[in-house]
C-alpha cells in the first residue's frame, strides 16, 4: 500500500491533526485506520512526545500515527498560523487536544477557522471540556479517570485506587471525540455547515459509569472497589487450575445450570441459595469457593475444553504472547505484521471495527518527522521548493 492509495469508509475526508500524546491522536488514528487522510501536525525538531514511549523500544508511535502523515510546522509564529488557516481551508476536519483556550490564543480559535472553512468540524479534547470552571485546568487522562469515577471502582478493596494499566480516560474519550466527528459530519451533509465536537476525558470515563449516579441519588448506594467480581453477578471470576487462572462467567441461570452438570453436581442448579441470579448474588463467596475447588485439579486446557462442551463461557486471561498464538486471533487477523524501517518484528492490532463494504486497514506504521512536507506543502498547498526551503530556514516547518 502506498501513501496515497485511497481506502476506507473516510477515504476522501481530509483531518489536520494538531494534537500530541495520545487523547487527540487516537482519535485521528481512529479515522485514519478508515481511510480518512489525516495530516499530522508536529512542532519542527521536537515531535509528538509519542515518538520516544514504548517499554524497551519506542514502539507505540507506529501503530498511534500509523497510516498518518507527518508534517512540521510552528504554530507559535504568525507564518505557521497562516500556513495552518489554507490547511484548515482544504480540510473537513481539525483535531486538537491542547488545553482549553490555547487555540483561540494563537488566532485559531472556531469562529475564526470556520470563517475560512464554514463546513470544518473541530475535534477539541480535554481534561475539562470548553467551558465550565475548570476548564483551563490541565488535565490528564489520569485526573480524568478519578474524576470521572473510574479510580475508585478499580482495584480491590483492601487497597487504594488503582488504575487499569492503560491510558483508558484518553482513549475513552478520544473514542467519543470520534463518533461526535461522525455525527458532526452528518449533519453536515444536511445543513452544509461544520461545528465543535467537545469531548472531555472525565465526561468519556462519566458516561461508562454505569448506573452508579442513580444508585446513589435514588438509593443512597455509593459503589465501592470490589476487586476481580462484580457484586451479585454470580458466578463469574477468575478461578484456579494447576497451571494458571481461568476466568468463567456463568451467572445466567441456563448457563450457571450447564456449569452444574458439567461439575457433575447438577443438583445445584435447584439448591436454593444458587437456583436463581438473587440468591446466587447473595451466596457469592461460597459459590465462588465452591467452583474454585473443583476447577484447581484441572490443567487450564481441560478446563476451557470442558467449558466450550458445555457452552460455558470461560477463556484464558490472555498476554500478548497468548494473543499471537491463538488460532481465533490468527484466523481474523487481529493483529497484523507490518515492515518498519528500524524495527523488524512490528506487530500490532487490526482495525477495528470491522466493516464489510468498505473495510479499514493499516497501511502504513508512523513516519519520521515532517515526511510529507513536499507533499503536503508543494502537492496540496502549491508552494514551491524554494518556499518550501525557505519556510525551512526560517524555522516555520
Amino acid at each position: 500500500m502506498v501513501t496515497g492509495e485511497a481506502f476506507g469508509a473516510l477515504k476522501g475526508l481530509r483531518v489536520i491533526e494538531l494534537g500530541q500524546l495520545i487523547a487527540g491522536p487516537f482519535c485521528g488514528q481512529l479515522m485514519a485506520d478508515h481511510g480518512a487522510e489525516v495530516i499530522k501536525v508536529e512542532q519542527p525538531g521536537v515531535g509528538d512526545p509519542m515518538r520516544e514511549w514504548g517499554r524497551n523500544k519506542p514502539v507505540w508511535w507506529s501503530v498511534i500515527a500509523r497510516n498518518k502523515k507527518s508534517v512540521t510546522l510552528n504554530l507559535r509564529t504568525a507564518e505557521g498560523q497562516d500556513i495552518l488557516r489554507e490547511l484548515v481551508a482544504k480540510a473537513d476536519f481539525l483535531i486538537e487536544n491542547f488545553r482549553a483556550g490555547t487555540l483561540e490564543k494563537w488566532g485559531l480559535g472556531y469562529d475564526e477557522l470556520s470563517r475560512i472553512n464554514p463546513g470544518l468540524i473541530m475535534i477539541r479534547v480535554s481534561g475539562y471540556g470548553q467551558s465550565g470552571p475548570y476548564s483551563t485546568r490541565a488535565g490528564y487522562g489520569s485526573i480524568g479517570e478519578a474524576m470521572g469515577g473510574m479510580r475508585n471502582l478499580a482495584g480491590d478493596p483492601s487497597t487504594p485506587p488503582s488504575r487499569v494499566g492503560l491510558s483508558i480516560g484518553d482513549s475513552l474519550a478520544a473514542t467519543m471525540a470520534c463518533l461526535g466527528a461522525v455525527m458532526a459530519l452528518h449533519q453536515r451533509h444536511l445543513t452544509g455547515r461544520g461545528q465543535v465536537v467537545d469531548s472531555a476525558i472525565y465526561e468519556a470515563v462519566l458516561a461508562m459509569m454505569e448506573s452508579t449516579v442513580p444508585e446513589y441519588t435514588e438509593a443512597n448506594f455509593i459503589r465501592e472497589r470490589t476487586g476481580a467480581v462484580l457484586p451479585n453477578v454470580s458466578p463469574s471470576n477468575v478461578y484456579p487450575t494447576t497451571d494458571g487462572d481461568i476466568l468463567i462467567a456463568a451467572n445466567q441461570d441456563s448457563v450457571f445450570g450447564r456449569l452444574c452438570e458439567a461439575m457433575g453436581r447438577p443438583e445445584l442448579a435447584k439448591d436454593p441459595r444458587y437456583a436463581t441470579h438473587t440468591a446466587r448474588g447473595r451466596h457469592q463467596q461460597e459459590l465462588d469457593d465452591l467452583i474454585g475447588d473443583w476447577t484447581k485439579d484441572f490443567s487450564a486446557k481441560e478446563l476451557a475444553d470442558l467449558m466450550e462442551a458445555n457452552g460455558v463461557p470461560a477463556g484464558k486471561i490472555y498476554k500478548a504472547p497468548d494473543m499471537l498464538e491463538d488460532e481465533h486471533f490468527k484466523a481474523r487477523e487481529a493483529i497484523v505484521h507490518m515492515p518498519h524501517p528500524e524495527f523488524a518484528n512490528i506487530w500490532m492490532q487490526n482495525v477495528f471495527p470491522r466493516l464489510s463494504e468498505t473495510p479499514g486497514q493499516v497501511a502504513w506504521v508512523g513516519e519520521p518527522l515532517g515526511a510529507h512536507n513536499d507533499e503536503v506543502y508543494g502537492a496540496l498547498l502549491g508552494k514551491s521548493a524554494e518556499a518550501i526551503a525557505a519556510l525551512k530556514e526560517r524555522g516555520t516547518i
